[in-house]
């Protein structure tokens, strides 16, 4: 026996639904027929990417009228779960994934399991896989309890893979009252401003770390971005310091990225850091330690200054433009 129905959390972007949502409709297209993508912020317009990845059909929450989305689109899953139970329903792991996972979680009295990094099938059930102590261990686990499991998944588990399937079906479904828990509304919002490609999206990423020595030389890492069309990041070193905003941090407690290459930029290696960063096609990393932890995972090795470095590979590829 095998898993037939799979729900997926899907959130919004700038270009009509979230990478990581594609990834998540790719991972339950593999698993079961049968793909359903819970939804805000989204409509028809959508319906055909959802199809292209393995989505059957998009339920789209209307009416939030300021409710949280989390809020929002758990009491839609809460209230069709009796009569349309699915076998597992993924979220991804971001605020708003968290959110909806944690109240549907407690509406329907079922536990969570989190940071899954991998899922493999093992008949009617599925075996989640974590990583834990900084990614230096990955452990199996397996619901027991009766019950749609409730999966919360790390970004670039998986990989959004279109398979050119038809659109998927739509519906909307008016949020109505949902009592107490809609009483919490969102009064003002605000988009960080950037103007390259997004950290997690980025086909390059160059990060820097506390090597850089002081906040004034992160501007190379920014201006090497730039030149490559890809985005700034940071280690937690230099977020913590206060040197750049907690959305360029990459690592555990920050945006997991899968680029197709990834420069660190005066950035030793803690496994905290690498776990965020270390799906990437292609790691430069540059570094005056020879033996900084980060050389054991790169492609390319560059023992030196970056600021002597940095310097002259931007001013390298400026002259080729």
């Amino acid at each position: 026996m095998s898993l037939s129905k799979i729900w997926v959390f899907v959130e919004p972007s700038e270009s009509g639904v979230s990478s990581t949502s594609l990834e998540l409709i790719s991972a339950a297209s593999s698993i079961a027929p049968l793909v359903e993508a819970f939804g805000y912020g989204v409509g028809p317009e959508v319906s055909q990417t959802l199809g292209d990845h393995g989505a059957t059909k998009l339920i789209a929450a209307t009416g939030l009228d300021g409710v949280l989305a989390g809020t929002a689109v758990a009491s839609v899953m809460a209230k069709r779960i009796a009569g349309d139970a699915p076998d597992a329903i993924f979220f991804a792991a971001t605020p708003e994934g968290r959110d909806a996972a944690a109240r549907l979680s407690a509406k329907l009295d079922l536990p969570v399991c989190t940071n899954v990094v991998n899922l493999l099938q093992d008949g009617a059930d599925l075996v989640s896989e974590h990583a834990v102590f900084g990614g230096a261990v990955i452990v199996s686990a397996k619901f027991t309890s009766a019950g749609p499991g409730i999966y919360v998944i790390r970004a670039k588990s998986f990989t959004a893979e279109p398979k050119g399937g038809a659109a998927a079906a739509f519906e909307e479904v008016n949020v109505g009252d949902i009592g107490s828990a809609g009483k919490a509304k969102i009064v003002q919002s605000h988009v960080e401003a950037r103007s390259g490609p997004k950290l997690d999206e980025a086909p390059v990423v160059v990060s820097g770390g506390r090597g850089l020595g002081q906040q004034e030389s992160y501007q190379m890492i920014e201006e090497l971005a730039k030149l490559l069309n890809g985005a700034p990041g940071a280690s937690r070193a230099i977020v913590d310091a206060g040197w750049v905003p907690y959305s360029y941090q990459v690592g555990q407690t920050g945006k997991t990225v899968k680029p197709s290459v990834y420069i660190a930029c005066g950035i030793s290696g803690a496994t905290q850091h690498m776990v965020g960063m270390k799906g990437a096609k292609n790691i430069i990393a540059i570094n005056k330690d020879a033996d900084a932890p980060i050389f054991t995972i790169a492609d390319l090795g560059i023992v030196g200054d970056v600021h002597k470095i940095l310097p002259k590979l931007i001013e390298a590829i400026k002259s080729k433009g």
